[in-house]
């Protein structure tokens, strides 16, 4: 087990060091200026240079990107181009936010994932397992920005029953807080639950035809018991490895979805911080989410020995 964690986290340093360059370097070679982005259309050339050498900016890039690494190891993520505040205390104050959306969008795919995927299932080819199976196509072909335009104009603007956009901190009003949350997280939830449910179905259909299901069912068993007694422990192993990397596919629709609906979260912070060119808020916010999808990745790796005793996390294997 030691070896095992030492060995990822190896790599989980060299991922993360690969997804800084990749970063740092696409950043810098979008189109647009910076400094001319902060001073403005009628700034002189002198005034340009200026800030320019300020910042490093004109420096050559392996030279800010050293830097810019540097800092990072030393808890300094820079400043923000746009208004001088730290970077690290806008990704610290946008975070929650997201971790709020997160959690509430993979509890929304749970609820709907597990019981869709036992019940295709348990009642393979029955009308349960082909509205199981339409949903899990559906889920997974429509486009999340016309999903969580649909919602709005279903459940805020045509029933009002929620509203359409906005975000207010749970210890402000708790009530509201939730209510604001229902939409985006519905708009991330339903294509990680059609996922799942596809998963958990195709999981569990082959452990159904294990042979000691088949001994469980003949010593007597009721169904209940060797389903959620036997057969389910063991077809959530690659459930659970779906969860973990569609982590990075929920970041993804964060960006999209906190747009829509008007969340403050990192999606749309990055979005905010790509039309400023605001150089180092997109790195970071980049850099928060790639630690975020390994770190995650890698406890899921430690859950598989949880969930299945018979995979070894040794050196060897």
């Amino acid at each position: 087990m030691i070896v095992f964690i030492l060995r990822r986290l190896g790599l989980m340093l060299v991922i993360l060091f690969l997804v800084s360059v990749i970063v740092f370097s696409l950043v810098h070679l979008t189109p647009g200026d910076p400094a001319r982005m902060m001073l403005g259309q009628e700034a002189t050339p002198e005034a340009l240079e200026a800030l320019r050498e300020q910042l490093g900016l004109n420096l050559p890039l392996y030279i800010q990107y050293f830097n810019w690494l540097t800092g990072i190891l030393q808890g300094d993520f820079g400043v923000s181009l746009k208004d001088n505040t730290p970077v690290l205390s806008i990704l610290l104050e946008k975070l929650p936010v997201t971790i709020q959306l997160t959690v509430f969008s993979f509890i929304i795919a749970l609820l709907i994932a597990i019981p869709a995927g036992i019940i295709s299932a348990v009642r393979k080819g029955t009308k349960w397992d082909y509205v199981g199976t339409m949903f899990s196509l559906g889920g997974v072909s429509i486009p999340p920005f016309f999903l969580g335009i649909l919602l709005i104009f279903i459940f805020a603007v045509s029933l009002g029953w929620l509203p359409p956009s906005g975000y207010v901190e749970p210890w402000v009003d708790f009530k509201q807080s939730m209510l604001l949350m229902i939409l985006p997280a519905l708009t991330i939830g339903v294509r990680l639950s059609a996922e799942l449910t596809r998963m958990l179905r195709s999981s569990l259909l082959e452990v159904l035809q294990a042979d000691y299901i088949r001994t469980a069912y003949a010593k007597g068993v009721m169904e209940k018991g060797v389903i959620f007694g036997h057969a389910l422990k063991n077809a959530l192993i690659p459930v659970v490895t779906v969860s973990g990397l569609q982590l990075a596919t929920f970041f993804g629709g964060a960006v999209i979805t906190e747009t829509i609906f008007a969340v403050p979260g990192l999606g749309r912070l990055i979005v905010d911080a790509i039309l400023t060119r605001d150089f180092p808020v997109v790195q970071g916010a980049v850099l928060f989410m790639a630690v975020a999808v390994v770190v995650v990745n890698f406890i899921i790796d430690i859950l598989y020995s949880i969930l299945d005793p018979r995979i070894k996390l040794t050196g060897g294997q």
